[in-house]
């Protein structure tokens, strides 16, 4: 290709933009970000969209750098071997390196009734059709959140904020992800708020209605509305394309997230499964993802060999409406700590970092490679040895 490398980014979300923009300091490497909207989503903020505070939504130009060509698009297959990706258009790109960052979704729900009676805040347009349908709702109408984890609080936080009765059904525990302390004040919140909140093991929702939702102790909530929020899938384009994932549809690669299978194919964001090990999804993840994926393109372009993802943690953010938040810390390991800053305080900390989230993209687009993060070396070579002892004690492994 007269000695320019042409590299595709699949998905234009905080991952796929986050690798793009960092790609683009060579002149001899044009970068091709094939995304299906025109618009930058900032998921994150979904849950704002329906309540109303927050577009969520962001123009390319605003957080893409000039040099990365934007393809408006859906691809419909990868073929590893030709190194072509090819659009539902019809159109075909080829490439040299390729990076697969197609972000999440909902995860197809197996409870009966759900895909057919329930709403989800998963992609831009669900929450836009959630949004109409609330809006249409009479006043006092009942809406019933499930899911009792970060989509499903914040989800229900706003719309309760906003007038509407709301049930938010747990099916376990209310924020896993949340020390016990902080847990109590997420309870605390919803009971100022008016949110009935049902969680313990008998809370799995079995069925739903139109009008009711059913749980495994028996009982029926009903409401005007259901919201889906339990749980997360990823799109199948890399299990159309042939490629080696995991159960959820991942894509398995390496620790420098190069695909299991190809070289010339890296993975980041929700979509990666790292050594089948794959790191929480949050648009912090997919961003520090999205940087080290470029990192390791970059560095099979100049002829060094990749390094190996080194990400630590040390909080994470859920708001409860507009006026608090709770803003967990957490050890690096992700494990969260006994210390948190909950309330106004913890709002404020909250759209910082939903403000940092994009904010770190558009550094990146003026000065690609200035993206960092929190590393320590430690924890993730302890997860993986630690994994492969349970797998190397589990009965019937063989050595």
């Amino acid at each position: 290709m007269s000695g320019i490398t042409e590299v595709v980014v699949i998905g234009g979300g905080f991952a796929g933009v986050m690798a793009a923009n960092r790609l683009t300091p060579r002149d001899d490497v044009h970068v091709t970000l094939i995304n299906p909207r025109p618009s930058f989503v900032a998921r994150l903020r979904l849950h704002q969209l329906v309540g109303g505070s927050h577009t969520a939504l962001a123009r390319y130009k605003e957080v893409l750098a000039e040099r990365v060509r934007l393809v408006v698009g859906s691809v419909e297959r990868i073929d590893a071997h030709a190194r072509v990706v090819t659009l539902e258009s019809g159109a075909a790109l080829a490439y040299d390196h390729l990076v697969y960052a197609v972000g999440s979704t909902v995860a197809r729900p197996e409870v009966p009734g759900a895909a057919e009676h329930a709403h989800h805040v998963a992609e831009l347009e669900s929450a836009e059709r959630l949004r109409t349908a609330v809006a249409a709702l009479p006043a006092g109408a009942p809406v019933t959140v499930v899911g009792g984890g970060p989509t499903g609080i914040e989800t229900a936080a706003e719309l309760a904020e906003g007038g509407r009765p709301v049930t938010l059904v747990c099916g376990g525990v209310l924020g896993p992800c949340l020390h016990p302390r902080a847990r109590r004040a997420a309870a605390r919140r919803f009971a100022a708020l008016g949110v009935t909140v049902l969680d313990g093991p008998g809370t799995k929702v079995t069925e739903v209605t139109a009008g009711t939702v059913r749980l495994a102790d028996g009982r029926r909530v009903s409401g005007a509305l259901a919201v889906w929020t339990a749980g997360f899938g990823v799109p199948d384009l890399a299990v159309r394309s042939g490629l080696s994932t995991d159960g959820a549809g991942r894509l398995l690669t390496d620790e420098t997230l190069t695909s299991v299978d190809d070289d010339r194919i890296v993975a980041a964001g929700d979509c990666a499964a790292p050594s089948d090990l794959p790191f929480r999804m949050s648009a912090y993840v997919a961003g520090c993802l999205g940087a080290h994926a470029a990192d390791t393109v970059l560095a099979r372009i100049a002829g060094r060999r990749p390094a190996s993802v080194d990400m630590a943690f040390n909080a994470m953010c859920l708001s409860f409406g507009r006026r608090a938040a709770i803003f967990q810390l957490a050890h690096k390991d992700d494990h969260a700590m006994r210390l948190f800053v909950g309330g106004r305080a913890g709002a404020r900390l909250k759209e910082f970092a939903c403000v940092a989230g994009v904010k770190h993209l558009v550094e990146e687009a003026r000065e690609p490679g200035a993206h960092s993060w929190l590393k320590d070396g430690k924890h993730r070579p302890r997860q993986l040895r630690e994994r492969a002892a349970r797998t190397a004690d589990a009965p019937g492994h063989a050595a």
